[in-house]
């Protein structure tokens, strides 16, 4: 594994970065759970999940999901931030030169005020797509 950057992986190093970010994100849930006093199984109850669920989630060995993560949040009466506060080391993502047109494309087709100026540049795109394939 590359180095760590505040006990996070460093850019590059794919799946172990997420397993870390993940791991990161249950400590800080486990952390406000014992603030606030709750066991494991009051977690689990008060979320939905068994205590063994709740358990992998605070190890990190198993992913929250954004919705949970939402429900966690609230349940332990914190923003959706709180479980990624000090946590440093994640490296700007900047889009791709084809993801940046991809997005002016999308933008200035949304802007476009005329439905029949939109089906015509579909008309297009798809007729050059189908044009390339030949």
């Amino acid at each position: 594994m590359k180095g760590k950057v505040n006990g996070l992986s460093a850019p590059g190093s794919g799946r172990a970065r997420a397993q870390d970010i993940d791991r990161f994100v249950g400590n800080r849930m486990r952390a406000r759970r014992t603030m606030l006093g709750l066991t494991q199984q009051q977690m689990a109850d008060i979320i939905g999940v068994t205590y063994q669920q709740a358990h992998k989630y605070e190890k990190g060995v198993n992913r929250i999901a954004a919705g949970r993560l939402f429900q966690i949040a609230q349940a332990l009466g914190v923003d959706v931030g709180f479980f990624f506060e000090g946590m440093s080391g994640i490296a700007e993502v900047s889009p791709s030169p084809q993801q940046r047109m991809l997005l002016e494309l999308a933008r200035n087709f949304i802007a476009m005020p005329n439905r029949r100026h939109q089906e015509a540049l579909c008309t297009l795109a798809r007729a050059l797509a189908e044009n390339d394939d030949n």
